[in-house]
């Protein structure tokens, strides 16, 4: 662990850059490791009064309790530590639908598809802060999803802001990784902790580390991982894309469910796509999650070729109204669920034809 005199280092309070010990200019006397240019100037935080800050959702060097939250994330917001190391799957396909949970061995009875997802809500209860009851029985994630053997299932570990916070707090207790891994899922997507840009710059950096950090212990526990990267800035890109050739994971995932609006695709998505397209390895795998509309699926195609997967619930979605994706968008055709989830999935799978990948082990 990272100390200074001996405390945890911690992101200066009042957001005092020279004090700072990851700022890259900050004073000799205090500096630990350079990896902040300082600041956020968005942030709208900045100049909080407010003393308890144990019920503040938002982390930065004026808490009084940042020494915890610094010991909580092993005292650095350094990745060197770190490492995701697990193998994939030797083959997935290059379209993975997201389903519910429920009734699957009716969608795929239609389509007979040899993967499915399950969101992390579907798993892990925010009200009691461990699994359900139907994923604490005894059975692997195939025979809950009643799906044939050999289907490859997913967990897709993301959610909102408050469940994945419940699972970082609940992780240790009840060995709740370890019966994650007892379900015996054939590839887990890590929960990914949010960077929004209002939020402190300490705040970005410590939710960075959290999600690599959640990575490493899924995949200490055995179980396939992929590390989620999200960022704000160029530097951050940098430092992921760093670590990735560093330690060599056998993929990386980006969690794209959020971003709606073209304005956020336009100006964070897609610029940090086209950083990653270009300097990670030529041959990692890259799981976009959350990709419906087939513009960005083409885009994401053309950046990533086909080292691409894409895992998406719209097509179960859509099914729930009997409606259908094509080319021209939605259309409500009052199809069977089963039907429109079929007709969906394929649909989605035909945007990307190379149908598959073939995945590497890790060194």
């Amino acid at each position: 662990m990272s100390t200074f005199l001996g405390m945890p280092t911690a992101p200066a309070a009042r957001c005092d850059c020279r004090r700072c010990p990851w700022y890259t200019d900050a004073e000799p006397a205090v500096a630990i490791a350079p990896l902040c240019s300082g600041c956020n100037s968005d942030c709208a935080y900045c100049g909080c009064a407010r003393t308890d800050c144990r019920a503040c959702p938002i982390r930065c060097g004026s808490r009084t309790d940042i020494d915890a939250w610094m010991r909580d994330v092993g005292g650095t917001l350094e990745f060197d530590d770190l490492t995701v190391t697990t193998p994939l799957p030797a083959t997935m396909p290059a379209f993975v639908p997201q389903v519910d949970g429920s009734s699957v061995a009716e969608l795929d009875a239609v389509v007979r598809w040899p993967a499915y997802a399950v969101g992390l809500r579907r798993v892990f209860s925010p009200r009691t802060h461990t699994l359900y009851p139907r994923w604490s029985d005894g059975r692997t994630a195939a025979e809950i999803l009643e799906v044939p053997q050999g289907t490859l299932t997913v967990l897709s570990g993301y959610g909102e802001d408050p469940l994945v916070e419940a699972f970082w707090t609940a992780r240790h207790h009840d060995d709740l990784i370890t019966r994650i891994a007892a379900l015996r899922f054939g590839l887990v997507l890590a929960p990914n902790y949010s960077i929004y840009g209002n939020w402190p710059r300490a705040e970005h950096l410590i939710n960075m580390r959290r999600s690599l950090i959640i990575a490493a212990e899924f995949a200490a526990a055995g179980i396939p991982t992929v590390p989620n990267l999200y960022w704000y800035r160029l530097e951050d890109l940098r430092r992921l894309t760093d670590w990735v050739l560093e330690t060599g994971p056998a993929a990386v995932a980006v969690n794209v469910q959020t971003v709606r609006e073209n304005t956020n695709w336009q100006n964070w998505t897609l610029p940090g796509l086209h950083w990653l397209a270009e300097n990670l390895p030529p041959t990692l795998v890259v799981i976009l999650t959350g990709l419906s509309r087939q513009d960005r699926i083409e885009t994401a195609l053309e950046l990533f070729g086909d080292r691409l997967v894409v895992i998406s619930q719209n097509p179960a979605q859509y099914a729930l109204h009997g409606a259908v994706m094509t080319g021209t968008g939605r259309q409500d055709v009052h199809a069977r669920v089963p039907d429109a989830f079929a007709r969906s999935v394929r649909f989605m799978a035909s945007l990307l034809p190379h149908g598959s990948v073939t995945t590497r082990t890790a060194a």
